[in-house]
């Protein structure tokens, strides 16, 4: 039977968000017999809902609030409105993902300390390494059934990734495969292996990825311990006489507020969502904003180096059948400054359906080279560039003078700069990718500038010193106790991986953390 709490029970965590963090921080807890209410802001859908169509599809899981967005970034040029592609479902954007899953490397956890001072980046180390997260790491591999690990075998290589293999180890590449992906390639969970369907970022219809939707959520549920509501959009969050927090107003889907009471309030809304919350529950006591003294709320948003290139071969490659994001080459998440940039970055098999491809490719043009694109649609190999970018205090979410949501608060506005380190790196893994198709036999090559789809990190970072960010070392906030962060806001410096591995396992560790505080009467 699922849980109903009462409004006024107090002694209940209330996660906010049901993704990646908060899905699996909901489930983890209720298997601990804590008692949990998860607010998400979207609807409830499972693989029987989702819809193999990239518009449908789209509208139907996209937050498309109001949003506004600054900077040089070429997305706030031709996507103002959609700076961050990001799921407004319970599940949250583990719907959406492709399923990568790469742990952290060892230097990527001690930025500065590697790295050096760069000029005009943030650089801070994580207050915690590679050596305390490997068993969490191993937690989490298990949960997502992640393949290369345990006895999980790789997916099978699909037509995309064997003209980026072949082309990647012409060029010398050494790790080179189909990738450590969160998709079944056995019966696992209670799920079947993957079909090969495609429309992997349009909700895997199979339930052979890994979604916190259908696993972690109702998982939660059969304890007994774990309500979740959604359609429950919060508006703030408030605080008693003494700063600690004592709930969250949300309004339901007719427009309804309520006060759900609690012990512990955990925000897992995203590296957009989660700051602005932040900001917008600003009061008396916290006229910045909850949780942030060190000012940093907000601030160091990253969202990676990326970018896309694509071959055009002589015959067909059909890259959209398999898997989505089916191969990767690592050999340059390597730390070598000599190729003039700091961090590194991965070169990760990807292919859109028609509808996108004409979105993303040459957004608000038309012309020869773009028609002659799309007429080389089935004769095209695709790949998306994911590396580390830098924290800059400049780029950050604020609310708008503005633009008001449909609750009349404040939007918020993603403003971002690309730091010096983004442009050479970015530029280099276009070469690379380049020379990989050509190595392959391409007849042709071209980069594209970023997609508003991408990963969302930083805003409110873990740092050692509450001076220098938003949480400690278990995501609880430096000025609030009872407030924790729980979702990829948290990330101190982004690496070059994939985010979602290190989420889960960060909220795992975050569960047991809690859990033990809880029953030391801590909390």
């Amino acid at each position: 039977m699922v849980a109903k709490f009462d409004l006024n029970d107090d002694s209940v965590v209330l996660i906010i968000g049901t993704g990646a963090g908060g899905g699996v921080l909901a489930n983890e807890l209720a298997q601990k017999g804590v008692k949990v209410v998860a607010l998400k802001a979207g609807g409830r859908y499972l693989p029987e809902d989702y819809i193999n169509d990239e518009w449908d599809a789209f509208g139907q899981l996209s937050w498309l609030d109001a949003r506004t967005t600054s900077g040089d970034w070429r997305v706030a040029q031709d996507f103002s409105g959609l700076p961050a592609w990001i799921v407004k479902a319970v599940g949250g954007t583990t719907i959406h993902w492709a399923g990568a899953s790469l742990r952290f490397r060892p230097h990527e956890w001690k930025a500065r300390t590697t790295y050096g001072h760069v000029a005009g980046a943030n650089l801070l180390d994580w207050p915690i390494d590679a050596e305390e997260m490997a068993p969490w790491y191993e937690k989490a591999e298990a949960k997502l059934g992640v393949t290369r690990t345990g006895n999980f075998p790789g997916l099978p290589g699909n037509n995309n990734y064997k003209v980026l293999e072949k082309g990647a180890l012409a060029l010398g590449y050494k790790e080179v495969s189909t990738g450590r992906m969160a998709i079944n390639s056995v019966e696992n969970d209670d799920r079947p292996a993957c079909q090969q369907t495609g429309f992997c970022f349009q909700g895997c219809k199979w339930g052979a990825k890994w979604s916190a939707a259908y696993t972690d959520i109702p998982k939660g549920e059969a304890t007994g311990n774990l309500e979740v509501r959604s359609n429950a959009q919060v508006l703030r969050i408030e605080h008693d006489e003494k700063g600690r927090v004592t709930g969250a107003l949300y309004a339901d889907r007719e427009g309804n507020q309520h006060f759900q009471k609690a012990r512990v309030v955990c925000v897992a809304g995203n590296s957009i969502e989660s700051p602005r919350l932040l900001l917008n529950s600003a009061s008396e006591m916290f006229p910045d904003g909850l949780a942030n003294s060190s000012g940093q709320v907000g601030r160091n948003y990253m969202r990676h180096v990326t970018g896309s290139v694509y071959g055009v071969f002589e015959k067909p490659v059909r890259m959209w059948r398999g898997t989505t994001m089916a191969g990767i080459v690592q050999d340059e998440a390597r730390f070598d400054p000599s190729r003039g940039f700091v961090g590194g970055y991965e070169l990760e098999t990807l292919s859109l359906g028609l509808p996108f491809m004409a979105a993303f490719l040459d957004p608000g043009g038309w012309g020869r080279g773009f028609t002659s694109a799309m007429d080389d649609y089935e004769r095209m190999a695709g790949m998306w560039i994911v590396g580390e970018d830098m924290p800059q205090e400049t780029n950050r979410i604020t609310l708008s003078s503005t633009v008001k949501d449909q609750y009349v608060l404040p939007a918020p506005n993603v403003h971002f700069d690309d730091h010096p380190n983004d442009i050479a790196m970015r530029s280099h893994a276009y070469r690379q990718g380049e020379a990989i198709y050509r190595a392959a036999g391409a007849t042709r090559t071209f980069p594209t500038p970023p997609y508003p789809s991408t990963h969302n990190l930083g805003t409110n970072r873990m740092s050692e010193h509450a001076r220098d960010g938003v949480v400690n070392r278990h995501g609880q906030t430096h000025d609030i106790p009872n407030l924790f962060i729980s979702d990829g806001s948290q990330f101190t410096t982004g690496a070059a991986e994939n985010p979602t591995l290190t989420i889960v396992a960060l909220a795992i560790r975050q569960a047991d953390h809690i859990s033990a505080e809880l029953s030391r009467q801590n909390l």
